[in-house]
């Protein structure tokens, strides 16, 4: 705010939200798909014995992960290295013909690593929660401010669970822009932050995370959900 003022806070945004609006509603139309196939209707035997919520969160975040990685790195491109692109555009551009293709999926398997297990334990929460709240207050509708902090309540299960992930894979990247192998492999990297640090490293940053997060999830849920009566239901009744 003292260097930059308020419009400092929101650099890049443009490009995140260019990055994040087709992120989300790949994710989310994977996630409807998948789980819709695998869960059985009442009264039907269960067609997996693994929950449908899981395994549909797990291929909603490789999904939108894989589709839309090169804008999550352009944007972290424009975000680092000022001056040196004029826009998207000409990030792609350059990336492609100074660098290959194939570097803007660099880094690709860590991500999806870190994605998989949070994307997974998101949905998955989300829909037990959602379950839960039907079953204890006896209603089949959930309202949008119900909506929202069971949502928000997933994105902090989730965050929280699958935490350290996150943080040996910042670790691992610390690492290798210092131009040293510090790390074998993600097994490596957690046993080496508990020994060193202890249980608190592993979730150093987790309340900084979960403020942006926690919010996210429960204001995205909410968005899909209303966004889901209000064009599928009524487009039912219709």
């Amino acid at each position: 705010m003292k260097t930059d003022g308020w419009k400092g806070l929101f650099r890049g945004n443009l490009v995140n939200v260019i990055r994040v609006a087709p992120s989300k509603a790949i994710e989310l139309f994977a996630y409807d798909t998948v789980n819709k196939q695998l869960s059985s209707k009442p009264g039907e035997q269960q067609k997996i014995s693994i929950p449908p919520s899981l395994i549909a969160g797990a291929c909603a975040g490789v999904s939108s992960t894989i589709c839309t990685y090169p804008l999550e790195l352009v944007k972290t491109r424009l975000t680092i290295q000022r001056g040196v692109y004029n826009g998207l555009l000409d990030a792609f551009i350059k990336i492609v013909r100074e660098e290959g293709p194939s570097e803007l999926y660099r880094g690709l398997a860590p991500s999806l690593i870190g994605v998989i297990p949070y994307a997974a334990t998101n949905y998955f929460a989300y829909d037990t929660l959602r379950k839960a709240y039907r079953k204890v207050f006896k209603q089949e509708k959930i309202g949008n401010i119900e909506t929202l902090l069971i949502g928000s309540a997933a994105g902090a299960i989730s965050s929280s669970a699958t935490f350290p992930l996150e943080v040996a894979r910042k670790h691992m990247q610390v690492g290798a822009l210092s131009g040293r192998q510090v790390y074998k492999n993600v097994i490596h990297a957690l046993a080496s932050i508990l020994e060193q640090e202890g249980v608190q490293g592993l979730y150093r940053g987790l309340g900084p995370s979960c403020m942006k997060l926690v919010p996210a999830a429960g204001i995205s849920f909410m968005c899909y959900e209303a966004c889901k009566r209000i064009l599928v239901d009524d487009d039912e009744e219709a």
